[in-house]
């Protein structure tokens, strides 16, 4: 089985930072490339970031520019979501998800998703 379980968010203040995670487990994330979305009610989801499958190349949509920092560690079969200074718009669910021969922030390019997770910014 293909899965993706993300982890590390929860509640924090605006200008605060979290640290998502993106574990695979069932395949080896070595060979996909990873993208974090997320998704407001009322909202059309949102591709976030994405990194390629060495890590060498990465995206970041324009609002998570200068704040937002992906990276991986194949060795332990996870991506990460690094978040500075947060924003209240920057509330949602996050998923992560992966592809094998796809690249980019378009969500339907991605075949393997996880459940998502709550991150939540507000004083």
């Amino acid at each position: 089985q293909l899965q993706l379980v993300e982890s590390g968010g929860g509640l924090v203040q605006p200008g605060g930072s979290l640290r998502l995670s993106c574990v695979a487990s069932g395949f080896s994330l070595d060979y996909y490339v990873i993208g974090w979305f997320r998704q407001v009610p009322g909202k059309e989801r949102e591709g976030v970031s994405c990194i390629s499958e060495s890590g060498a190349s990465k995206e970041y949509a324009d609002s998570a520019k200068g704040r937002f920092f992906i990276s991986r560690d194949n060795h332990k079969n996870t991506v990460y979501l690094q978040m500075n200074d947060l924003k209240p718009e920057d509330t949602g669910v996050y998923y992560c998800a992966a592809d094998r021969f796809t690249w980019g922030l378009d969500g339907a390019e991605y075949d393997y998703w996880g459940q998502g997770i709550q991150v939540t910014v507000s004083s």
